[in-house]
C-alpha cells in the first residue's frame, strides 16, 4: 500500500498551533505522500465548561509555546484568556472536527492547510470555534457554498465522522498532540513525532523510514 502520513491534532491544542508551520512544510517537501489530518477530540466536556476553568493554565502555557515554536497568539484570543471572567467561551472540539470532515470531503489535498486555518481562526483572530459564524470567512477563502456547508455542519452524518476520527486516534494509541505517524502497511506504523518536534527532526526520520522502501 502507498504510505500514509497521519497528523493527529486538535483545533484547541496550542502546541498543534505551534506545529502548524512544521506540518505544512512536511506536506510541501513530500508531495508524494498522502497526508490525513485526524481530529483527536481533546476537549469534549460532558457538560459545558467555561474558559475560566483552563484560563489560568493557558495564561502561562501560551508563552512557552511561543518561545519554543515562534508562533504568536493574537490579542483577540488572549483577551478571552486574560479576561476569562468576561468571556462567553465554552471550548469544545466537536464543531471544528465536524468542519474538518466536511472540508476533507471537498478538498482532501488541502486538509493540512485547512487545519492550520482553523487554528489561526482561534489563536490569531480570537474566533469562537463553537460558533457557526467562525467558519464563514473560510468558506469564502475556499469558495465553499455556505448553505451546503452549514447543513452538513448540523447533520448527524458528519458528526458521526468526527467521532469516528476521535475513536481512530485512540485506536492508534495517541495520547498527546500533535502526533505524526507513518503507515506503511495494514498494521505497520512508525511514530515520527509525539509532541512538538522540529521540521528537520521529522524530515530526517521520515526520509530514513521511506528509504527502506526503495
Amino acid at each position: 500500500m502507498k504510505p500514509i502520513l497521519f497528523y493527529c491534532y486538535d483545533a484547541y491544542c496550542g502546541w498543534c498551533y505551534g506545529f502548524s508551520n512544521v506540518i505544512k512544510q512536511i506536506a510541501v517537501e513530500n508531495p508524494q505522500l498522502q497526508i490525513d489530518v485526524l481530529s483527536g477530540g481533546m476537549v469534549l466536556p460532558e457538560t459545558h465548561t467555561h474558559i475560566s476553568v483552563t484560563a489560568g493554565y493557558i495564561l502561562n502555557a501560551y508563552k512557552t509555546v511561543e518561545d519554543h515554536t515562534g508562533v504568536k497568539f493574537g490579542t483577540d484570543y488572549l483577551w478571552h484568556i486574560q479576561h476569562s471572567d468576561l468571556s462567553d467561551w465554552y471550548p469544545n472540539s466537536e464543531k471544528p472536527a465536524i468542519a474538518l470532515c466536511i472540508f476533507k470531503e471537498i478538498y482532501p489535498e488541502k486538509q493540512v492547510e485547512f487545519a492550520g486555518d482553523l487554528q489561526n481562526a482561534l489563536y490569531q483572530d480570537g474566533r469562537d470555534l463553537t460558533d457557526d459564524e467562525a467558519y464563514r470567512h473560510l468558506l469564502e477563502k475556499y469558495s465553499i457554498q455556505p448553505e451546503s456547508f452549514y447543513e452538513k455542519l448540523r447533520s448527524e452524518q458528519y458528526k458521526e465522522q468526527a467521532y469516528y476520527e476521535f475513536s481512530l486516534v485512540k485506536q492508534l494509541q495517541v495520547t498527546g498532540f500533535p502526533c505524526v505517524l507513518l503507515q506503511l502497511g495494514e498494521s505497520k506504523f512508525h511514530l515520527l513525532s509525539k509532541g512538538y518536534t522540529s521540521y528537520s527532526a521529522i524530515q530526517e526520520r521520515l526520509a530514513s523510514v521511506l528509504s527502506t522502501l526503495t
